[in-house]
């Protein structure tokens, strides 16, 4: 993950929270079951195909595959290529958002037509890795490109999972899952030449805008713990404090109720694009950037506390 910490993150920040009460959840309709061990086998899959950095085999080989597993989840995919020069090379590289339609459920036989479908939810994450692990404690090794278990594959492997439960089960609103490319192809220092995919989503959204986005970024940290991330608290106010409600009604201790840092990720070219968009990241990963954020660094139990809180979001009413 390329996400800078932003320099506006200060002490008083802690004086924007209130608790909210807990209230009982509006889901009315038995709930689909997010399974967290296929969570996991998705994250493990990515890591299979290798580093994922764009114009790497690993790259081509898992965007096939991200693309066929949405489709047989039943969505309707489009590629979004994109043409970007290496900021570290100057060579030109094909990136790809991989962007996936679910419909809403059908209104049962007799009951009052809508004109037209609300507007949809947007869950998206990146699924490229970064190229160069320069905070690898062996300097040999800070010119290789990481395996990205942590920072890439496990928001995928979530939304995955995700992506199955809503094929099989159509939410009372349209799902767009968007995996964005290019997001950790920046220089350090460079904060313009990350979140690539993202930027180049939101000045050609497809299919649609959606009402509000949730971004999942290094969510798989077996030591798992998701703060409140500034931007998300300062432009998306009610979708924030209404998931970290949800989180404390379904008993989720992941997410704790603390000003986390400001984070430049790929959901703040959402933001500017008029999307309030939440980012549930927890960026204290002692392995960030490095050949060590492999999959044993995950658990199936993070993944499972981001995924259900995400279903039961998806199905309230």
């Amino acid at each position: 993950m390329g996400k800078r910490l932003s320099w506006l993150w200060h002490a008083g920040f802690t004086s924007l929270f209130l608790l909210l009460p807990a209230s009982e959840s509006r889901a009315r309709t038995p709930l689909p079951v997010f399974d967290a061990d296929r969570a996991y086998s998705e994250l493990k899959r990515q890591c299979a195909f290798g580093p994922r950095n764009p114009g790497s085999t690993g790259h081509s080989e898992c965007r096939d595959y991200l693309a066929n597993r949405l489709k047989e989840a039943g969505g309707e995919v489009l590629l979004q290529p994109f043409d970007v020069q290496d900021p570290a090379t100057g060579k030109p590289l094909r990136l790809t958002n991989i962007i996936a339609r679910f419909p809403a459920r059908k209104e049962p036989s007799g009951a009052p037509k809508q004109k037209n479908d609300p507007p949809p939810l947007m869950l998206c994450a990146h699924w490229d890795t970064r190229p160069r692990a320069e905070h690898d404690p062996l300097p040999s090794n800070r010119s290789k490109p990481i395996p990205g278990a942590n920072d890439g594959a496990s928001g995928v492997a979530v939304l995955l999972e995700v992506s199955r439960l809503v094929g099989a089960n159509p939410p009372p609103r349209p799902i767009i899952i968007a995996f964005f490319d290019g997001e950790d192809l920046g220089r350090e220092g460079h904060n313009d030449e990350y979140a690539l995919g993202s930027k180049f989503w939101a000045s050609h959204p497809v299919p649609e805008m959606p009402a509000e986005a949730i971004l999942l970024d290094m969510i798989g940290d077996a030591d798992l713990e998701i703060p409140v991330e500034f931007f998300s608290e300062r432009y998306a106010p009610h979708l924030r404090r209404r998931l970290w409600q949800l989180a404390r009604e379904l008993d989720l201790p992941a997410f704790v109720e603390r000003p986390g840092p400001p984070v430049e990720d790929d959901h703040l070219p959402l933001i500017r694009a008029g999307i309030p968009a939440v980012d549930l990241i927890d960026f204290d990963y002692p392995y960030w950037h490095t050949l060590a954020d492999t999959p044993d660094k995950c658990s199936p139990a993070s993944l499972g506390q981001v995924g259900r809180l995400l279903v039961h979001y998806i199905y309230e009413e």
